[in-house]
This record gives C-alpha cells, structure tokens and sequence, in this order.
C-alpha cells in the first residue's frame, strides 16, 4: 500500500488491503482511493517501514500536514457557530479541541487506537500517540478526497459527535465545579482548606486555597477573596492532572496524569 506514495505502480490489493479498506467504509464512513495513504496514516514512529530504496516510512509527514489542515477546520467551524464572538474566545476554544488530550481521547473514541501500528513500549509515549495518529488520518483524507470532504467528515466524526460546545463554553472559567464534578464522577475525595493570609494593614484581603483530591495536594491558589483563591487552586490542579482542556464527558480514569 505504500508503493504508490513512493512513487510506484500500485499492485492489486491482497486480502489484508481489502480487509483494511472494508473497515475504512464500514467503521470511518471513506470510501479510499488511495488506500497507501491510511495505512501509512496509523504508522507510528516505533513501527517505521524501511523500503528497499533505504526510506523510512511512518506518519510524521501526514500528521504534519492533518495539523494544519485540522486547525482550519476547526476554525472555520467555530468562525461560522459563533459570529459574535472575540478572537481571544475563538482561539482558545480552537486551542481546547485540537489540545493533545481531545484528540487522543477523540481518536479512541472513534476506535482509531484498533488500527494504529506501534512497538513503543513508553507509557508518555501512548498518551498522544492516537491524537497524533488521528491529525495523519485527516492529512490522508485530505490528500485522497480533498478539502470539502476532509472538512465534512471532521465536522460529523469530530466536532458534531465528540465535541460539546456548550460544554466547552461552560467549563470556560468555572474551574472549581469541572474539578468537583470530576470527583463526584470518579467518587475521588475531595477537600478544598481555605484561610486568610497575613496582611499589613491597610492592603486587601489575601486568601490561599488547598485543593486535595485523594487526600493529595493537587493544588493551592490565592485571590482575593475565598471563592477566586478555590477557582485558582482548582485551574492549578486540573492543569497538573492533565485534562484542563479536555471536555468532561471525554475523560476517563486512565486520562487523567496523577504523576505530574
């Protein structure tokens, strides 16, 4: 299957090509063309293929390319479903659905992980190996169908059926209920310890604030006031567990990166 990107004449497909292009029509809704392409899409790295002529084969090129191609559709998406918004809002909402940890839970949920090739045994390794995988898969779909397919199919498989908008927009700035929602969802324990701090006279109040999910410290914040100082112990510690842009329905237990 890779003949043809390197410039070969394709052979008629075997019983694995064929049995790879059913799963593309039947499982991702694209009828290939140019079936080399997704096949060195779900190539990683670890798994590269040396051809005769002493090339390396992986998808670092097309993940290259699925990037840029990703970024604008999803900027095109969010451009035309909110006319009435800021650059500023409009960037970081872009920034929160093309995050690492979206489109590598976004990969499997679509079952993109079941047809990834990899021999890497580093568990850092797995966490945007799919994610990685998945940006390939739209550089292919792009260079076998072009851009209007590429664009349609990103807006069904991705950002209609795996990305909530409104969650998104909500989780925006109220940092303290993502991460107490999250706790009640996995039923961590959690406890936020507030106090005021020492100030001299005359200056405004300080307060920090203690995040513990598991008895843990996962953060410590400070405002001034009690409700700001929990907001910022909260962002510190969904920061630190990996998942501040990740929507909430999206994350699962093996998402979340109690190591950092």
């Amino acid at each position: 299957m890779i003949r043809r990107l390197l410039g070969l004449k394709p052979n008629k497909l075997n019983e694995t090509d064929k049995a790879f292009s059913n799963r593309l029509r039947e499982e991702f809704g694209i009828k290939a063309k140019r079936l080399d392409l997704y096949n060195i899409a779900v190539i990683h790295k670890s798994a590269s293929t040396i051809v005769s002529n002493g090339k390396r084969v992986n998808n670092e090129r097309l993940e290259y390319l699925g990037d840029a191609v990703l970024d604008t559709i999803v900027t095109d998406f969010l451009f035309t479903n909110f006319p009435n918004k800021d650059e500023g809002f409009l960037t970081k909402m872009r920034s929160r659905i093309v995050s690492r940890q979206s489109l590598n839970a976004i990969a499997l949920a679509i079952g993109l992980d079941k047809i990834v090739v990899t021999q890497t045994n580093n568990p850092l390794a797995h966490k945007h190996i799919f994610g990685d995988a998945l940006e390939a898969f739209v550089g292919a779909i792009f260079l076998d169908k072009g851009y209007t397919y590429t664009a349609h199919w990103v807006t069904k498989h991705i950002l209609t059926n795996h990305i909530n908008l409104n969650e998104l927009q909500a989780t925006e700035n109220d940092h303290k209920s993502r991460i107490i929602e999250l706790a009640q969802k996995f039923k961590y324990d959690i406890c936020f310890e507030s106090q005021e701090c020492d100030t001299s006279k005359g200056q405004s109040p300080l307060f920090e604030a203690k995040l513990f999910l598991n008895q843990k410290l996962m953060g410590n914040g400070f405002g001034t006031s009690k409700k700001e100082a929990e907001q910022n112990a909260a962002m510190v510690a969904l920061e630190r567990i990996d998942i501040i842009s990740l929507p909430l329905h999206q994350v699962k237990p093996e998402t979340i990166n109690w190591e950092n």
